[in-house]
């Protein structure tokens, strides 16, 4: 009964959420376009669907997802799983949160490669690019950055470290890296830190730090507990440039690899 009612309560939270895009939608339409629906059993059956769909998805992330994010990280700072001993150090020794940088990068590469909105972005890169462009090789390239960022963020919220210094550092070297990256690469690396921060990602990544933040000494969860995010965005724009840089590098390196050997060959 309870889920019931939970799942009624976030079912009319998505209704009126909802409302107003249908209503911006409907009335560009008929009223300035003046065009009919096209197939309007079929809108409204796919709106039901939508409001559906969404009212599960939220009530899996307050029952499921948030609690378990929140779960693995106490669980892994706490004192007696790294110390040994239920007593806290006064200064929380960062070595010793090995399993905690570990555990947030596998959940960082785990919830990209399932990230709905990166497959769409990767399924159309590969379709413009004529194939040029890996559906699988952007996907796992885009993994690798939210999973380092995200291992460097729990670093950061354990050090105690400010947040502008990581973020400050890090675009400063997609700046130098925009500078000599491929050009028609840019873009997409852009994009693809932009949708690694969607349904999948965003709540394990937040449960995460709030959990984190909560129970490592010295630390604020409204200070400290967010930001996590912004690493999930920022370095995978870093591994796409990156990537980009040193395919062109092979094949700069191959050209004159083979323009050697026809010097030879003459």
């Amino acid at each position: 009964m309870e889920f019931l009612t939970d799942f009624k309560d976030i079912l009319f939270l998505t209704l009126r959420d909802v409302t107003p895009i249908l209503a911006l939608i409907l009335g560009f339409q008929l009223a300035v376009l003046r065009q009919p629906l096209l197939n309007p059993k079929r809108l409204i059956l796919g709106g039901i669907y939508v409001v559906l769909g969404l009212s599960l998805f939220l009530i899996g992330l307050e029952k499921a997802l948030f609690p378990l994010g929140k779960m693995m990280a106490t669980q892994l700072s706490d004192p007696v799983f790294l110390y040994g001993t239920e007593a806290l150090p006064a200064t929380p020794d960062w070595l010793a949160y090995g399993w905690v940088y570990l555990f947030a990068a596998l959940v960082g590469f785990a919830t990209t490669i399932a990230e709905p909105s990166l497959i769409a972005v990767a399924y159309k890169a590969n379709e413009v690019s004529g194939g040029s462009i890996s559906q699988w090789g952007l996907r796992i390239t885009v993994a690798f950055g939210v999973a380092f960022g995200i291992s460097i963020g729990t670093f950061r919220i354990v050090s105690g470290t400010p947040l502008y210094l990581y973020i400050l550092i890090g675009y400063i070297i997609v700046i130098i890296q925009t500078v000599f990256a491929p050009k028609n690469i840019i873009p997409l690396a852009y994009d693809s830190g932009g949708v690694t921060t969607s349904t999948v990602t965003v709540p394990l990544v937040a449960a995460l730090g709030l959990g984190l933040a909560s129970t490592v000494p010295g630390r604020n969860p409204a200070l400290d507990g967010f930001g996590l995010i912004a690493f999930a965005s920022l370095f995978p724009i870093i591994t796409v440039l990156g990537y980009a840089q040193f395919g062109q590098w092979m094949a700069t390196r191959q050209r004159k690899k083979a323009s050697k050997e026809n010097k030879d060959a003459v």
